[in-house]
């Protein structure tokens, strides 16, 4: 017996799975009996975003380049750039529609009576003055144009190097195939090697969870949990109906695959983002997991890079939740006008928002004031939680641009269907 369980034993122990649940759940203990050491964990969180951070820009520019240059059609690339925007316009617009419906419906500010005077504003002042600059619709087309390309890559934007590779992709696709092929080829070997280093990084997923989630205890501590409880429950409860019902839906009709086994193979992913909370720490994982899964490598490669930009659902869901539960605990209820108006405004201010911690925080500080009477400052109302969110908010953001990798795949014939279901172990 004991020679047919050691085998599974080490298997598990040596998944990334199980290191990155242990790790997580050390990060817990640490930070609820050990808050002081916990607090001090947080450089092994920031180290390993910072790693993976290091090496997402080259990538996304090479896969981006590659794709487009291995279509040699800048026509087809066009279509699936038109056709993934439409497609996380509506998936985003629906979600901030159902965070709007839930929030009016379980009202978990309703009754807190919080009064904005006696907030203190001081932890949140940088990210209000940051949502106090201009942010127009024009700002937004020349901030996505990079003033060199070096310099969007080493400020780690992502819209910024996804511009610059696409036009790199189509002017290769303008030279021809014998002037752009000793390019492509070094291109090649570069993501080769940067996979490797991928590889290499991800051992260390289990301490960069550990030492996230450690910080994230012990620096708020449960007690913040139990005050704006209410709000944190509904919050994931909106995400994980969102996830099983429309995403579900999407995944069940289109594709004939289900959720919870879709959800089971990108396992992995989901927990380095919930240890980590930043869906950026998961974005090569996903990407190659998406090629695992018979979606072809240029759609991946434009796909998900603009989807971690423009297709941000748990981001859109926390935005509606977020503003109607501060006016609900200030009791400065919103009218169906100003809902309405602030589902319009949040159509654009959610675009653009990074995947890390802290920018959605920015947007729903930079929306407030759409409304009128909330003020900018009660955002410090929620700073003691968002953090705990952003876990929920970050996982809804990669499942989402999961799902679209496949349903543009296959809606550009792209999807290899079978090796898909032999991935997922599902049958046709």
């Amino acid at each position: 017996m004991l020679s047919v369980n050691k085998p599974i034993m080490k298997h598990i122990f040596k998944s990334l799975y199980f290191q990155v649940v242990l790790g997580i759940l050390i990060g817990i203990v640490c930070g609820i009996y050990y808050p002081d050491f916990a607090v001090k964990l947080k450089p092994l969180g920031d180290a390993f975003i910072k790693l993976i951070k290091m090496v997402i820009a080259p990538l996304i520019f090479s896969s981006i380049v590659i794709g487009i240059a291995g279509m040699q059609d800048t026509k087809k690339v066009g279509k699936i750039g038109l056709t993934s925007i439409i497609y996380f316009e509506i998936m985003t617009t629906i979600a901030l529609i159902i965070g709007l419906v839930f929030v009016n419906l379980i009202q978990p500010g309703t009754g807190m009576n919080a009064d904005p005077a006696s907030l203190d504003v001081s932890s949140v002042s940088h990210y209000i003055s940051e949502s106090r600059e201009p942010h127009s619709f024009m700002d937004f087309i020349i901030g996505i144009i990079p003033d060199n390309v070096i310099a969007a890559v080493a400020s780690d934007n992502m819209l910024q190097v996804l511009v610059f590779a696409v036009l790199f992709g189509i002017g290769m696709t303008k030279i021809g195939q014998k002037a752009s092929e000793p390019v492509l080829n070094v291109l090649q070997s570069f993501l080769k090697v940067l996979f490797s280093i991928i590889k290499m990084i991800m051992y260390l997923a289990p301490l960069g969870a550990m030492g996230a989630m450690g910080f994230t205890i012990g620096k708020f501590g449960i007690q913040a949990l139990s005050k704006l409880g209410m709000l944190m429950l509904s919050f994931y409860l909106t995400c994980f109906i969102f996830v099983i019902i429309v995403i579900g839906a999407v995944l069940h009709f289109y594709l004939k695959i289900n959720v919870f086994k879709f959800l089971k193979y990108i396992k992995e992913e989901i927990l380095i983002v919930l240890g980590t909370s930043s869906s950026e720490s998961a974005l090569p994982g996903i990407m190659q997991k998406m090629e695992d899964a018979g979606c072809a490598k240029p759609v991946v490669g434009l796909v998900i890079p603009t989807g971690y930009s423009f297709n941000l659902d748990g981001t859109s869901i926390y935005l509606t939740m977020a503003a109607v539960f501060i006016s609900q605990a200030l009791n400065m209820h919103l009218s169906l006008e100003q809902e309405i108006t602030l589902l319009l405004v949040l159509l654009l201010t959610s675009k653009g928002a990074a995947g890390v911690t802290g920018s959605g925080f920015v947007t729903l500080a930079a929306t407030l004031p759409v409304v009128g009477h909330v003020p900018v400052e009660s955002v410090a109302l929620i700073f003691g939680v968002d953090r705990f969110m952003s876990e929920a908010r970050a996982i809804t953001n990669l499942i989402g641009n999961s799902a679209a990798t496949l349903v543009i795949s296959k809606y550009e014939n792209s999807l290899d269907e079978e090796l898909l279901h032999e991935k997922l172990g599902s049958k046709r």
